[in-house]
């Protein structure tokens, strides 16, 4: 099955949004419908005037397979940007090519990230970073109000989050489990806490203690 639209049909449009070897081609790309034939400029510039205020942060150590995964739910959640922590180079094939959509930074270490959030916040107040991992401390993330301009934080497959950056955290949160493992994939709890910031904060549906 063949996903997207052909060639365009009809008057020639009159739009600069629109992208003309894609009217003539048709527009195959993953992307939502309201984007069909836009080029990738007009998408990003789009985009740009409707993103979320909170950011995600990765720790990049070991190459992690999962990072894709969570930069394509960063996509379609609406974060800021993206941050990667650790090595530049990371696998860009589980993203989807969604990650060219999106604003991303590096940050060699973790003091240059916390440097970097000082500042980032509107009129350079600083974005609070909120690790997400299952660690003792940690509270749950259900019952956490999460502020409106942070920052996600997000560790490595298997070893989670480094100690270096849990001690620059503000808050860890976790995600309650009732199964028999004690944690669950990073990608599926990254979707989780995105989500729970977009249910707070675009639908204002609060927590409640208990």
């Amino acid at each position: 099955m063949r996903h997207g639209v052909g060639p365009w049909s009809g008057r020639w449009p009159d739009d600069p949004r629109l992208d003309p070897e894609l009217l003539r081609e048709g527009d195959r790309r993953n992307v939502q419908d309201r984007y069909r034939y836009f080029s990738h400029e007009a998408i990003t510039a789009d985009l740009a005037s409707r993103r979320h205020a909170f950011h995600v942060a990765i720790e990049n150590w070991e190459h992690d397979f999962n990072i894709g995964s969570v930069v394509r739910t960063a996509n379609a959640m609406g974060a800021a940007a993206f941050h990667i922590v650790g090595k530049r180079r990371w696998n860009r094939r589980g993203a989807m090519v969604t990650d060219r959509y999106q604003v991303e930074h590096h940050h060699p270490c973790v003091a240059d990230l916390v440097e970097w959030a000082a500042t980032a916040g509107e009129g350079g107040t600083p974005l609070r970073l909120i690790g997400i991992d299952n660690v003792p401390g940690s509270l749950p993330i259900e019952t956490y109000d999460l502020p409106r301009d942070c920052v996600l934080v997000f560790g490595q497959e298997g070893s989670g989050i480094s100690p270096e950056m849990l001690a620059a955290c503000d808050d860890v949160l976790e995600i309650s489990q009732f199964g028999s493992t004690r944690s669950m994939n990073a990608g599926a709890a990254a979707a989780i806490a995105m989500h729970a910031w977009v249910r707070r904060h675009h639908f204002g549906q609060g927590v409640r203690e208990g």
